[in-house]
Parts: C-alpha cells; structure tokens; sequence
C-alpha cells in the first residue's frame, strides 16, 4: 500500500479540467471509495472524513437503507426525470417530511422544489419575497455565504466570491450579524434605527436572509436572543424572514432545523446539501402557505425536484422517528468542543478560538495561514478538513454525524497531531 503522502498521478484533471477546481487541490488524490465515516483513495489510503460534504453527507458515505431504497427503485424502473411531475417518489417524501419533521413541530409550509442545489431555494425565496411585498431590497449580514449564482451573490459577503460575478450586484443592503460590532453591542437595534429613520438612505426590504450559524463565514454563531430580535423586527415592520439552513439544517446543529431552540417561525426556509440524504443533488424551499402566490411555471428549471434524491431523501427521515440523532449530535458535539478547549488552552501559540454549535465547529486562529497549513497537514496524516473564513482563518471540524466514537477519537488525536507538527 502506498503511503498517504505519496500523490497520486493528477495529469488528467491538471490537463484537461478547468483551473477553477479546488478541492481537488487541497485534497490531491483520486479517491474511489467511501463509506459511513472514512473514504479511500485510488492507493487504498484510508482518510477519516471531518467534512462530510461540506455538509451534504450529514448521514455519512452510501447508508445502506438508503442506497438498497435506491438500488430497488433503479431496477423497477422508476422514474429517474420527471421535472415538476407528480411521481409516487414525490409522493412518498411529501407525506414522510409532513409526517415526521414538520406536523410534530407544529409548522405548516408549502413544499417547492426550486432546482438541484442550495443556490437555487435562495434565488426562489428571494424571488418570491420581492414579488409578495413589491419591493425590491434585501438584507443580508456581513461574512454570509449563500450561493454562488447571481441574486444569492448579491447577498453574500465575501469579497473574492462576489468580485467572480464580473457585474455591480445590486437591490441588498448588508447589515452587522450578531457580535459583529463587538460581544457588548446588540446590532439588532442597529439595524432598527436605520430602518425606522427615514434619514438612514436604507429603504424597507422585502426580506431579511441569514445563516443561524455561518459555515463558509467562519462558523459564527447567532444566539437565540439576536434571532429572537431578528424576527420580532420582522414581523413589526412587514418584513420577510427567510432561514438558509442548507448547511446547518438537518441536524447538523442538533435539531432538524437549527433555529428550533430559538422558536422563531421563518416566512421561508432554504433547504438543500443534506436534505436528500445520501449526497444527491436536492433542494427545497419551505413557504408559508399564505405567501405561496406563484403563477403556474413562474419558477422553474428542468431539474426541479430528483426522482432518486425524493427516494434517498424519504428514507433518511427515518433518523427522526426520534430524537436519538439529535441527542447524539448534542453529545458527540460537546466531546468536540470540550477536546478543542483543552487544544487552546494547552497550546497558546495558536491564539485560538473555539466556535459552533452541535457538529459545527471551527477551531479560529489570528495566525497567518495556521488553519490552512493545519488541513494540508491533516490529509497527509489521513483527516480530511477544509478552511473556512474571509481570510481562511478556521479549522472546520464537520464529521458526519453518524461518525461513531472511536472513528471520532482518532480523527481528534490527528488533529492534535496536527497542531503540534504546524507550530513548533
């Protein structure tokens, strides 16, 4: 076996794919199989994964029940296109999502099925709030990261993503999130100054957009009270409130949806990375029924909604007939955070930070290019992280949240490792 620091030959994707790749650069292997918690490459090196997809394989690689669904489905012949058709597979999930995630926690939303990724339920929800109020303005936070198509660029942060649009991105208006200005300043009142003084240059948006928790940001966490305000803001002035938990929905944090504890009512959720369960394209967009003013065809694509993703997707809602994967994800989480304290307290040079929510965690650092050289360092040991931040200044911890202890253990003793080796 060859070992994991010996390259495997990229000469075909360095040739012939387009320069804009880049995980392929951080993680330059050819892998060829992956299973729960770990992946294997073409050499048959085994990496535990801390990264699941960026979070669409919440329930880790190829689940058994859910690739059988498929398999059986496949060889029935199925549908596998069918735009916004009706489908018995459609059918199947509606009910199941209705039945098990949304009924229990008393909310009542229209299901849409705006096209395969989380950038589309952005566009539509976007859409859909500027065609319900009129207006054209969104509200969006500093350090947010919604998409990468035109309109969710126009609501999100980061410089570099933005400047690839190659046009002025207008009709948004970005506002602090919380802890933005500073631990002691509560920017919801901020916020409500300018849109209560007609001297402020900012007009009434249609909707306000935000992450509960920013993944691509530098997980940067929102509390309960900040999101509280958010929504009585909302809901004072006639304002949209629209929830992208495409990253830190589906359990991610803990619960289902990751503004639960907060028991805020969103006009519109985004939904989409693990939504469909096994790592196939799906999104959805969750509409309060009074809002849901679409004309027949107003919004649609020729992938709306996945025939295998609808199977995939139904049986994935099997791991919230309860609440043992929440509370899983509670625990597991709290033995993550507790090993990242102890890794900033034991080793001050890192200048660290710890932040998140559930099985969403960043280790931040001041340190020029650490959490960088961290990841690089991580996949040559076997551990598969990705940097997150404006300036790459976060270790993202994200394991499936399957993972079980052992595998978790000794990815958390790799990271160690990890720190140890890039700070001498």
């Amino acid at each position: 076996m060859k070992s994991v620091q010996e390259k495997s030959d990229l000469k075909v994707f360095n040739e012939h794919e387009s320069e804009v790749r880049s995980y392929s650069r951080s993680f330059p292997t050819i892998f060829t199989k992956a299973k729960g918690d770990k992946l294997w490459d073409e050499n048959g090196t085994e990496f535990i994964d801390f990264f699941a997809g960026a979070g669409a394989l919440n329930y880790g690689h190829n689940d058994s029940k859910m690739k059988k669904k498929l398999m059986d489905y496949i060889e029935s012949d199925g549908i596998t296109h069918g735009l916004d058709m009706a489908t018995d597979a459609k059918e199947a999930f509606i009910e199941r999502l209705q039945n098990i995630v949304l009924k229990p926690r008393n909310m009542d939303y229209k299901m849409m099925f705006p096209g395969p990724t989380g950038t589309n339920s952005v566009e539509s929800a976007l859409k859909l709030a500027r065609k319900v109020t009129g207006r054209e303005m969104i509200m969006s936070f500093t350090n947010a990261f919604h998409g990468m198509t035109l309109g969710a660029l126009s609501i999100t942060g980061n410089e570099g993503k933005r400047h690839g649009a190659g046009v002025s991105l207008h009709n948004t208006v970005v506002m602090p999130y919380d802890k933005f200005i500073g631990d002691d300043t509560n920017s919801v009142h901020y916020i409500e100054r300018f849109l209560e003084d007609k001297g402020s240059g900012i007009s009434k948006p249609a909707a306000i957009i935000l992450e509960t928790v920013q993944g691509e940001g530098g997980i940067n966490v929102s509390s309960y009270e900040w999101l509280k305000g958010i929504e009585d803001l909302c809901r004072r002035l006639d304002i949209f409130l629209i929830i992208d938990d495409i990253q830190a929905g589906v359990g991610r944090t803990g619960p289902f949806f990751s503004f639960e504890p907060a028991g805020i009512k969103p006009d519109i959720i985004c939904l989409s990375k693990s939504i469909g369960g096994y790592g196939l394209p799906f999104a959805l967009t969750l509409i309060k029924p009074e809002h849901d003013i679409w004309d027949p065809g107003e919004h649609n694509g020729t992938f709306r909604g996945n025939n295998f993703a609808f199977i995939t997707a139904t049986e994935a809602l099997r791991f919230w007939e309860n609440d043992t994967l929440e509370k899983e994800v509670e625990r597991k989480g709290e033995k993550v955070r507790k090993f990242l304290d102890q890794l900033v307290a034991n080793y001050p040079k890192l200048k660290g930070e710890v932040r998140g929510r559930g099985l969403m965690l960043g280790l931040a650092s001041n340190v020029e290019g650490l959490a960088n050289a961290i990841c690089a360092t991580g996949f040559k040991k076997g551990l598969i992280m990705e940097s997150a931040g404006i300036n790459d200044q976060v270790t993202k911890i994200m394991p499936p949240l399957t993972i079980n202890d052992e595998t978790l253990d000794q990815g958390l003793k790799i990271l160690e490792e990890c720190v140890q080796e890039v700070i001498k």
